[in-house]
């Protein structure tokens, strides 16, 4: 026991600040002052500590250190190290983190402790094995976001130690880079350290994150010549002298790693520590790291060599029999080798072998002529896969071997892509298929890798998917279902890259050359949905005629035929026939079931035919609908634009309804959703479109100019018809805002690209409405005429909330009895309609009409009972007006001055 204090205090010399802070932190967290009374009144607070400094300079000693003194404070520590030769294994830090604390339960135990994200996360952290579609990356990190935050109310407090965060792997590093401010209201303190000069891209976030030391990180500095000579006479005796101890301070630069391994070599050496042996000390140092730690190396004989080797190739925590096989020796010479290695101070360890430093392992790995260890990377993976350890942990080591047309290394990449991509890894996936395809595959492979490289980086890259897939298209290819699936994943692509008129021709492309009739239908399906979406495209009525000739001869008898019908409900619905034909359509799409979460369809067609149920006043059938969707995006881990679609989308539906409040806090969810999927991407353009909707219906125009102005919410809009659509919006916020000529250009505009694609519902795209407003300032006869046609499509559609928003507008540009009569009709469809706030508009734009025409007792019943409603409904700008009107009824009248 003193020996051990002692090394510590040799250990951590001119470490008192970081010590203090560490100390302080672990006091806050644990509410435990540093001699273990308790402090009272204390509550827990975590937050992030980050130590960054040079190689050597006593990172790993100062968490090792960490890791002691919060274990007497009774806190729970999760500990993970980097690992140079592991940067590539997906999770590998966040498994040897959260791992541990699991890995002992059964899986019922772990099911019932995960609930619904025990598929997620659980082949991420190799606690079961990957089935289904694969979460996306957000979702996979929502998933440890809950593990650990579970993990940390459970066994609170709890420290987090990441050494060698440098070296962490990308997935965990983005995690926990995202997580880390959270810790702040958590029993959590995370403590990191990794050499600034070294991080990766991945890990940059750690430097600016706010922790417990403010926006910078403590930096580790070397000892000074008083804290080197301190270490050198703790061990070699307190006879050094000072010459000899300076000296040891010069060679090394006062880097503690360097001085205690010189110390060491001045031992072994039998050297008398004064100036008579200063002259041997910069070659002894040398001895430490680069040439002069390979020469020490081979001096202990080619087998313990080759041990070395081997351990450095594989890794950290590496079990010794595995090195043995990789090596190429028997259990007992590997046994002695490692017995040298421990004695030469380069291993450590006995279950599991570990380098006594990192600066070792890199120079030991570094060390390794190119030809050996290109051969032992592939021995390694051999031996793993031998192990039945699987082809993930076999293919970091197939990545540094060189292409030899061999099928089982592309068998193996292929598999651990698989199982990658699973587990929510589709970076690393590409990787090692990308490896898989330089091998290369055999001539009848090469479609198939392809097109799995596609799917690998769709979340990823979108576009460069599309390259991916064309090429397969261009291998022979056997297999029928090989193209098809190719297909619909580049049609797939090319709409999520903005580029829909090119998706609808490869579907009809292959609809045209199909051999099979049911393809021949599936692509026709595709083709109908991405052509629905398109802004450009030249004869919608034509595709309408040819969609509604197909449609209605369908049974729906299996999900191609459902996607057909539930396509004619959609254009039904946007074309404005009448609420009845919409509904039956869109029954008879649901009836045998339509997923939002099958992987190989997409969610388009099931959210279109939920939103159908909307304008046509059934928004409860559409909410009961998103739920069922928005509940399969969360239990599959599409947690990212599936997720963020699903939000924005219900949140609009609460907007129809009348449901502000509820309706700007589910778009705001969604927009941050959006954010993190990326800037300009179709989910960030529908969740700013529907938030702004909103905030203009609560009366919030500024925030909604703002919110478009921090999104250049503008033109040019997106070449897809967009829920709401975008340019439309666009015309309503200028409208907002006064500037009547400037709305009346979009808004017109608007109409000019709809009506000849025969989209006349103003139920979906009131611009008619808006244009009317914008236009009754110059033009009010002209706004007159385009509101009552608006008021005629309405009723040919037959939903009330249309029709009493399109009177609504009538009466708002017209004058004279007739105002009142289109406002007392309007308040009439829009009570029997699900639509509050437009309703609590009529009854205060009637309550006005009524006032003005000196009727003030109908209008104070009109206007209260408007107050009412925009103030349940949360339209505080109708509300203010409400107010306004039945303060000048019951104001005195003028007398004349």
């Amino acid at each position: 026991m003193p020996q051990r204090q002692t090394h510590r205090r040799r250990a951590l010399l001119e470490r008192e600040a970081e010590i203090v802070a560490v100390d302080e932190a672990l006091s806050e967290l644990s509410g435990l002052r540093p001699d273990g009374t308790e402090q009272p009144g204390a509550g827990r607070r975590g937050g992030l500590l980050a130590f960054a400094g040079s190689a050597g300079l006593g990172k790993t000693t100062l968490l090792a250190e960490v890791r002691r003194r919060a274990a007497e404070h009774g806190c729970t520590v999760l500990s993970a190290r980097g690992g140079d030769q592991e940067q590539q294994v997906a999770f590998h830090v966040a498994r040897q983190l959260l791992q541990p604390q699991l890995a002992g339960a059964t899986a019922a135990d772990l099911q019932a402790t995960l609930g619904s994200w025990y598929g997620i996360v659980g082949p991420a952290l190799g606690l079961c094995t990957a089935e289904g579609a694969a979460p996306d990356p957000q979702g996979l990190r929502d998933g440890l976001d809950w593990v650990l935050t579970h993990l940390v109310v459970q066994r609170a407090p709890v420290v987090l130690v990441l050494d060698d965060a440098h070296w962490a792997d990308p997935q965990s590093l983005n995690w926990l880079a995202a997580f880390a401010p959270r810790a702040d209201d958590l029993a959590l303190l995370i403590v990191v350290a990794y050499r600034p000069d070294e991080l990766p891209a991945g890990a940059e976030a750690f430097r600016g994150l706010p922790g417990r030391a403010g926006h910078r990180p403590i930096g580790l500095e070397p000892l000074t010549a008083t804290a080197i000579g301190r270490l050198v006479r703790d061990s070699v005796g307190e006879h050094a002298d000072d010459a000899f101890c300076r000296e040891c301070w010069a060679v090394t630069a006062g880097n503690p790693f360097e001085a205690v391994e010189l110390t060491v070599k001045v031992l072994d050496r039998g050297l008398t520590p004064d100036g008579s042996s200063t002259h041997l000390l910069r070659d002894l140092v040398a001895a430490v790291k680069g040439h002069g730690l390979t020469s020490r190396l081979e001096r202990l004989g080619p087998s313990t060599v080759r041990l070395a080797w081997a351990a450095a190739v594989l890794g950290t925590e590496v079990p010794p029999g595995l090195a043995a096989d990789v090596a190429g020796l028997g259990r007992e010479e590997a046994a002695d080798c490692a017995d040298r290695l421990r004695e030469a101070r380069i291993l450590t360890g006995s279950r599991a072998l570990e380098f006594v430093h990192p600066l070792i392992a890199t120079a030991v790995y570094r060390a390794i002529p190119d030809a050996v260890r290109v051969a032992l990377h592939g021995k390694a993976a051999w031996t793993i896969v031998d192990a039945g350890l699987g082809p993930s942990a076999a293919a970091r080591h197939l990545l540094e071997t060189h292409p030899e047309e061999d099928p089982w290394v592309v068998g193996q990449l292929r598999a651990a892509a698989r199982e990658t991509l699973r587990a929510g890894a589709p970076e690393t996936a590409r990787t090692y298929l990308g490896r898989a395809l330089r091998e290369p595959p055999p001539d009848e492979d090469r479609a198939a890798v392809l097109y799995e490289l596609g799917c690998s980086s769709q979340l990823l890259e979108p576009s460069v998917t599309v390259n991916h897939l064309r090429a397969a298209l261009e291998e022979p290819i056997s297999d029928p279902a090989l193209r098809d699936g190719i297909v619909f994943r580049l049609s797939q692509s090319l709409a999520h890259s903005d580029r829909l008129s090119e998706a609808a021709e490869v579907v009809a492309h292959a609809a045209g050359t199909a051999t099979s009739a049911r393809t021949r239908l599936r692509m026709q399906a595709e083709q109908f949905m991405w052509d629905a979406f398109r802004a450009d495209e030249s004869d919608s009525p034509s595709r309408s005629r040819r969609l509604t000739r197909l449609a209605d001869r369908l049974t729906g008898r299996d999900l191609t035929e459902r996607y057909i019908i539930g396509l004619r409900a959609w254009d039904a619905n946007l074309r404005g026939e009448h609420t009845s034909t919409v509904l039956r359509h869109a029954d008879r799409a649901l009836d045998g079931g339509l997923p939002w979460a099958n992987e190989g369809w997409g969610f388009e067609v099931p959210v279109l035919v939920a939103m159908t149920y909307m304008y046509a006043d059934r928004p409860e059938r559409a909410e009961e609908l998103f739920a069922t969707g928005i509940a399969d995006f969360e239990r599959h881990g599409w947690r990212g634009a599936h997720l963020s679609f699903g939000l924005v989308l219900l949140g609009y539906i609460r907007y129809r309804g009348g449901r502000l409040a509820e309706a700007e806090e589910l778009a705001r969810d969604g927009l941050r959703l959006a954010d993190r999927v990326g800037r300009g991407t179709p989910v960030q353009w529908y969740s700013v479109a529907v938030l702004i909707e909103v905030l203009l219906a609560r009366g919030r125009v500024a925030q909604a100019t703002d919110l478009a102005d921090e999104y250049a919410f503008s033109e040019p809009f997106p070449a897809a018809v967009t829920v709401p659509d975008a340019q439309a919006v666009h015309g309503e916020l200028l409208l907002a805002r006064g500037l009547h000529k400037e709305a009346a250009a979009v808004l017109a505009a608007v109409g000019r690209r709809l009506d000849p694609r025969g989209m006349r519902n103003p139920a979906w795209c009131p611009w008619q409405l808006h244009l009317a407003l914008a236009e009754s300032h110059e033009a009010p006869e002209r706004a007159r005429h385009t509101a009552l046609d608006a008021v005629t499509r309405a009723r040919q559609y037959g939903a009330r909330s249309a029709i009493g928003h399109a009177l609504l507008v009538a009466a708002e540009v017209s004058g004279g009895p007739e105002r009142l009569k289109l406002l007392s009709e309007a308040v009439t469809h829009l009570e029997d309609s699900p639509s509050a706030h437009r309703l609590g508009c009529a009854l205060v734009a009637h309550g006005a009409a009524l006032r003005a025409a000196g009727r003030h007792a109908e209008a104070a019943v009109r206007l209260r009972r408007g107050l009412d409603t925009a103030l349940r409904c949360g339209a505080d700008g109708t509300a203010d007006e409400a107010r306004a009107e039945l303060a000048l009824i019951s104001a005195p009248p003028r007398t004349a001055g």
